[in-house]
């Protein structure tokens, strides 16, 4: 069984990368399937590369040579599993894929990712919908997504993120540390600017407290500047990290602040409860999905940054509560790690495979119609 995983690479930052990474370095475990990997955003062979320098040009040879390459790499594979995004990004990356996919009679999962999903589909429904309706099965992380899909009339099944726990350690935090942590990019959706305010109520109460900002983006500028007009001290601002290392900010923190406004099912939230870390988060978009308001963490409306300061410095007065939503949110993980969704892949994939093949094999239609009228014969 041959599957092309079409996703962004880790140049790319991003959720959709990570995952698309872990689950191609599982899969390649699975003597099963054959995988690969197609990045959207190839980089062009030798001098030519110099071409994705420029600005402007990078964004037309860069796609040019993505078609090229989904031209001749899509005929040698039965399934194509095509990541996406939303607005834009869902044009120049999965459209492509699933259109040539489709030119050449192949199973098309879409494996769609963002928490803008109802805006993008309400909006663009025109051609995103039309578009989705090409493809075979559609695959969401979350239960909140199935819910937006259905919305527009679209059947959708959820396999959950998963985090690999081997690389993330649980440590119990008594007494809690003031150490807080955002490690989510600096975009507007994201409202890292939530928590540096919410910091700077904390850093009152608290005032050895220190943050610690992972990410990068379009707002780091004035990300910089608030934090400054806001006179925070002890913020660190440390960039871009790769995820192996991730673990490592994670082990050093103690509390993990999260406040986005549009969101589904963040990774990260999961990597905070592998860590040990009580979460405090709006609930935005699927974060109801998998944090329990109490048990798990801590959840805020959107945008309120008081309450994200209030629920946080609760955390310091109330050891018995940050203990007991450790030890659940620890137990919460079992459901994310590769055990508990390969299976949920494979069937998927097999699924699929089969009706690549009997679609285009007269005998293998004829061998399920018999296992069809008698169940007990074995595929």
């Amino acid at each position: 069984m041959r599957v092309l995983i079409v996703a962004p690479s880790l140049e790319i930052l991003g959720g959709q990368a990570v995952q698309a990474k872990r689950l191609l370095e599982r899969l390649r475990d699975e003597p099963s399937i054959d995988v690969s990997f197609l990045p959207i955003n190839p980089k062009l062979p030798g001098a030519l590369r110099k071409l994705q320098g420029v600005k402007y040009v990078r964004t037309a040879v860069t796609s040019l040579f993505y078609w090229i390459l989904l031209l001749t790499r899509v005929p040698k594979y039965d399934v194509i599993h095509v990541f996406s995004a939303a607005y834009f990004s869902f044009v120049l990356a999965p459209t492509p894929a699933i259109l040539i996919a489709k030119l050449f009679g192949k199973k098309v999962v879409l494996n769609y990712r963002s928490g803008e999903a109802s805006d993008h589909l309400r909006r663009w429904r025109r051609t995103a919908l039309p578009t989705i309706r090409l493809v075979d099965e559609i695959v969401v992380p979350s239960g909140y997504l199935v819910d937006v899909f259905a919305q527009f009339e679209l059947v959708s099944r959820s396999i959950s993120n998963f985090v690999d726990l081997d690389h993330f350690s649980f440590r119990e935090r008594s007494p809690l540390c003031p150490v807080f942590l955002s490690n989510r990019n600096f975009e507007s959706h994201y409202n890292i600017a939530c928590v540096l305010r919410a910091f700077a109520i904390i850093q009152k109460r608290l005032p050895d407290a220190r943050l610690i900002v992972a990410g990068d983006g379009g707002q780091r500028s004035s990300l910089e500047a608030l934090a400054e007009e806001l006179m925070l001290r002890n913020v660190e601002f440390r960039g871009r990290v790769a995820p192996e290392q991730m673990h490592a900010l994670y082990r050093e923190a103690d509390v993990y602040l999260n406040a986005p406004n549009i969101d589904n099912m963040p990774g990260s939230i999961i990597e905070a409860f592998a860590s040990g870390l009580p979460v405090v988060t709006t609930g935005a978009g699927g974060i109801p999905y998998i944090v329990n308001d109490q048990n798990t963490g801590l959840m805020i409306h959107c945008g309120d940054h008081e309450a994200m300061a209030e629920q946080a410095l609760r955390l310091f007065d109330d050891e018995a509560l940050c203990r007991r939503m450790t030890i659940s949110a620890r137990d919460e993980c079992k459901k994310y790690q590769w055990d508990a969704v390969k299976n949920e892949w494979l069937k998927l994939y097999q699924e699929l495979a089969l009706q690549q093949t009997s679609s285009s094999d007269p005998s293998v239609r004829s061998r399920q119609a018999t296992v069809g009228l008698y169940p007990g014969v074995s595929r």
